[in-house]
């Protein structure tokens, strides 16, 4: 009896169960934007890479973002594009933990990463003649090494305490990929535990990270409303839109679908939204911070001039 308990040792995902046509339209659409995260994010890690005009601390930040947005749509995507292809599909249980992994980790460290970059921004913004002498090189690298850390062992526990969960069936998952809150509802182990877990994780993960941006642009807006000149308070205002833009878009998909559901949220509507962190935001995020900076489209000219002489 116990065995059969632990009898499930793959599961199926439904991924999108609509027409035909619409498949093949969905599909098509996931290709090219992974294709177009891919490129976009190899192009920013690229250019912060060979560009001497970009080894500041804003464009590693970004340079470390764009790592985790490939890895982040990697670990969903071509999985996602197999089962649609197919009308659905199966996947282990060790490869289910591992997606589930990998994807927690990139989007822990998102949180993480999000919260020093507006960490950065008011540094920059309010204690301009100090922002050299704070954000080194050596406490870029130590900051960003900490939220690596931090997502690979909180996220750590919640696969390890998974893992350990008894699955009896039904082993079907109406998801896209496998993620805690299905495999949750699916196990018939006593997951108090872990719910309980989850929301005490949700404090370092979450809770403290918005609290920090928060307070951050707080200060950054009575700075930059301090400055006498509307130029010089576009400018300052300029330096921080992007990375204000890509936190909106983070943290209300994230809130939507974990922090604050909306009542009778059908499957669908879940399916959707987590479409919009798992593969849109890793694909407007290059596009957000090169579209309107000046550094990135000067690296992008030097870049191609110089390949072209060459």
């Amino acid at each position: 009896q116990e065995n059969n308990l632990t009898a499930v040792t793959e599961f199926f995902l439904l991924a999108f169960q609509v027409s035909q046509d619409l498949q093949i339209l969905l599909y098509c659409l996931l290709l090219v934007v992974y294709c177009g995260t891919i490129c976009g994010n190899l192009l920013i890690i690229t250019l912060v890479s060979i560009s001497q005009n970009l080894h500041t601390p804003m464009y590693f930040f970004i340079l470390q973002l764009s790592i985790s947005d490939i890895l982040l749509t990697t670990t969903i995507v071509p999985n996602t594009l197999r089962i649609i292809l197919s009308n659905g599909g199966t996947i282990t249980f060790i490869n289910c933990l591992t997606q589930f992994y990998f994807f927690g980790v990139s989007e822990a460290f998102e949180c993480f990463l999000l919260t020093v970059m507006s960490y950065d921004r008011y540094v920059a913004i309010c204690n301009p003649l100090r922002y050299t002498s704070i954000m080194t090189s050596g406490h870029c690298v130590i900051l960003t090494s900490i939220c690596w850390l931090f997502g690979l062992f909180i996220i750590l526990i919640n696969t390890i305490t998974t893992s350990e969960l008894s699955f009896c069936g039904p082993n079907i998952i109406d998801h896209f990929f496998c993620d805690l809150v299905p495999l949750l509802e699916m196990s018939c182990s006593d997951t108090s535990i872990i719910q309980l877990e989850v929301y005490l994780q949700s404090i370092p993960i979450v809770i403290i990270p918005t609290t920090i941006i928060g307070m951050s642009y707080t200060y950054i807006i009575l700075a930059i409303l301090r400055i006498p000149s509307s130029t010089g308070r576009q400018k300052a205002f300029s330096t921080c839109s992007s990375h204000l833009v890509v936190v909106s878009i983070f943290y209300w998909t994230l809130f939507s679908v974990y922090v604050f559901p909306t009542k009778g949220q059908t499957a669908t509507m879940s399916k959707i939204l987590s479409l919009l962190y798992t593969v849109i935001t890793p694909f407007i995020n290059p596009i957000i911070y090169s579209l309107r900076n000046k550094d990135i489209k000067k690296a992008v000219k030097e870049t191609f001039y110089k390949r072209a002489i060459w």
